[in-house]
């Protein structure tokens, strides 16, 4: 018997299944259609910009929700690694540099001081939700607010800029740029290369398995041998890695950084993920669907500016589309219960 379905069945399920992601798109599209300058290379440039910086975010958060844990501390940790990465980037001749009388210092040996910040701030939360078994949502929302403070008294809550232009040059670079082409940004590039690693790491890897395996069903996969602990403070450390990677890009992008820069995107991130199909059940979570999600999200906030809506209103139409998808992902969980 062949329960192979046809091309338009997989696509009325895949409707069914996601029905945020097929109605955003359909939005889009008519905006796309009816605005001018919607489908130009220069928007498609700025879009390409800030869902790469996002998807590394939303990637970070992913091991996190499919394990049936949160991490609100990822915005904080965005925003910390930005001000490091800002201050020991600044120019030697810059009037308002934060340490005077510091070296310059090689854009490579910050990115692995901010990386190793990012992971032992990951290693914390890890090991208080997987040994101390604090809810994963108190847990990070107390690490959040221990990072913010440490930003804002590492920064004096001052602005930070006068970058290297090596630096910012870097994040803002592109290759093939060409007539009114205006090439590919190297944050995309950045990107697509973190995106085929976590694709490898979350399918092909021993850690993968066990990751889903303690999503579906945590005490089963103890009773199968796999060490949950270890697994997740790996999950956390790497997700740490991950937001530090992106504030560092983040701060290099806008050319400045400040203790507030990130604030808000671990909520953009859970509804990036949710809105592509990362199960708040657990257990349940692609990295194509975590990028579908994303740029979604990302278009729909073009869309907004595009159309003259007031930015603020982006607060409110980000929190319905995180509470109709959860919601929905509820709603297919007690289904199939």
């Amino acid at each position: 018997m062949n329960n192979k379905k046809s091309i338009p069945q997989r696509i009325l399920a895949y409707i069914k299944g996601n029905p945020i992601v097929v109605i955003l798109t359909l939005v889009c599209l008519v905006v796309g259609f009816t605005v001018d300058k919607f489908f130009s290379w220069g928007n498609f440039n700025n879009l390409a910009s800030n869902t790469a910086v996002r998807f590394l975010i939303a990637l970070g958060v992913s091991g996190c929700l499919i394990t049936k844990g949160t991490d609100l501390s990822a915005g904080r940790q965005v925003g910390l690694a930005a001000c490091i990465a800002g201050v020991l980037l600044q120019r030697g001749d810059y009037s308002g540099r934060m340490f005077p009388n510091m070296p310059e210092m090689n854009m490579i040996v910050v990115l692995i001081i901010v990386l190793a910040l990012g992971a032992f701030v990951g290693i914390v939360n890890g090991v208080i939700v997987s040994k101390l078994n604090v809810p994963p949502f108190i847990a990070t929302l107390g690490t959040q607010t221990i990072v913010y403070g440490i930003a804002l008294v590492f920064t004096d809550a001052q602005p930070i800029g006068g970058f290297k232009k090596t630096y910012t040059q870097f994040v803002n670079g592109k290759i093939l740029s060409m007539g009114e082409f205006p090439g590919i940004p190297y944050l995309l590039i950045i990107a697509v290369i973190f995106g085929l690693f976590f694709w490898f790491m979350y399918n092909k890897t021993t850690h993968g398995k066990y990751m889903y395996a303690i999503g579906g069903n945590e005490v089963a996969a103890e009773v199968s041998g796999v060490n949950t602990v270890a697994s997740k403070i790996l999950i956390y450390m790497t997700a740490g890695i991950m937001y530090a990677l992106a504030g560092y890009l983040l701060a290099g992008k806008a050319g400045g950084a400040t203790s507030a820069l990130g604030t808000g995107y671990e909520l953009e991130a859970i509804a990036g993920c949710t809105i592509g199909g990362v199960s708040t059940t657990g257990g349940i979570g692609t990295v194509g669907g975590i990028l579908v999600g994303v740029l979604v999200f990302e278009l729909l906030k073009i869309v907004l500016q595009f159309l003259g809506v007031n930015p603020y209103y982006n607060y409110i139409v980000q929190g319905l589309v995180i509470v109709v998808a959860v919601a929905l992902d509820i709603r297919k969980y007690v289904k199939k219960k």
